[in-house]
């Protein structure tokens, strides 16, 4: 199993915030400038400069970025991640198209925390608010592992604030779910962010990696959730997977267009559970990325997000 030492994290924070400065510019939209020809080049939005701004939502206090222009897609965070662990030039490829919305889930930065015990459900009616409070109608959502979790209650409990579902190496909440091995479970609670990037890439691949850390950290100031809250969040997975939670079973009865997509070598998220998903909702499409792991969207980003674009029209 890859290990990065700190030494390359460190390395690597350092270049980044050399670079962050050179973006510049407003976050609202893409800017777009004309070369000598007259060709208009489309700029991606300077993610790094959104402001963090906070809802006063019925299910308390919700933190959350804007950025771009378009159709809505909400962006959902796994477990123990912020806002600032989507990398910026994920988001902004997705924002040349349309309006991202991404927020920090229950405890984390100044999203309120909700009642214990923590559950994917609540965590789903939060959002809910979020997105009743932004008035932004019907959205599609894109759920990364735990954050998949929570997408699929949401489409379960508010269906008609859902648009088109996108689940990124996530299990479904039947009972029957493949496992995270042990392990590997760990090592993504860890406050080590060598052990926690060591289980989102594979061994084979390091350059990811380190392109990862590079992009997540141009944010200042980044941040992740606390202790206390990585492991009230994981014993709402183990319910979600356990077929505790009352939305997972319910799944199976969502009649909306979904994408499910994972790696291969996902070490946390067994493939079996993605094709169990795809097979639970008539007509969903299934992508598994050959040689990624559970951080494939961003290992595999020149590909996914154009399926994803495709999936959106």
């Amino acid at each position: 199993m890859m290990r990065l030492p700190f030494r390359m994290i460190i390395a690597l924070a350092g270049v980044a915030a050399v670079t962050a400065g050179c973006g510049g510019g407003s976050s609202s939209g893409a800017a777009t400038s004309t070369t000598g020809q007259g060709v208009q080049v489309v700029r991606p939005p300077a993610v790094i400069d959104a402001p963090t701004k906070v809802a006063d939502t019925a299910a308390g206090a919700v933190g959350y970025r804007e950025v771009g222009a378009g159709s809505p897609i909400l962006l959902i965070m796994g477990l123990g991640g912020s806002m600032d662990d989507w990398t910026p030039s994920f988001v902004a490829t997705l924002a040349t198209g349309h309006k991202v919305i991404m927020l920090d889930n229950a405890g984390v930065g100044q999203t309120a925390p909700l009642a214990s015990p923590l559950s994917i459900t609540g965590m789903a009616n939060q959002t809910s608010a979020l997105i009743s409070t932004l008035q932004l109608g019907r959205v599609a959502v894109l759920g990364w592992s735990m954050g998949g979790m929570i997408a699929q209650a949401l489409v379960v409990l508010h269906p008609a604030q859902v648009s088109k579902i996108v689940l990124a190496a996530t299990q479904p909440g039947t009972g029957h779910a493949v496992p995270v091995p042990p392990a590997a479970a760990a090592a993504v609670a860890s406050s080590n962010p060598a052990a926690v990037i060591s289980v989102l890439f594979p061994e084979s691949d390091t350059a990811a990696a380190q392109a990862y850390v590079a992009g997540i950290t141009r944010y200042p100031d980044s941040y992740r959730a606390s202790s206390t809250t990585i492991a009230a969040q994981g014993s709402a997975v183990e319910q979600w997977t356990a077929g505790k939670d009352q939305a997972g079973p319910r799944f199976g009865a969502v009649r909306l267009p979904l994408l499910v997509a994972d790696g291969t070598l996902d070490e946390l998220d067994p493939s079996a559970n993605d094709r169990s998903l795809a097979d639970s909702v008539p007509e969903a499409k299934l992508i598994l990325y050959p040689g990624a792991g559970h951080a494939f969207l961003f290992q595999d980003m020149a590909s996914f997000l154009p399926a994803v674009e495709r999936f959106l029209r």
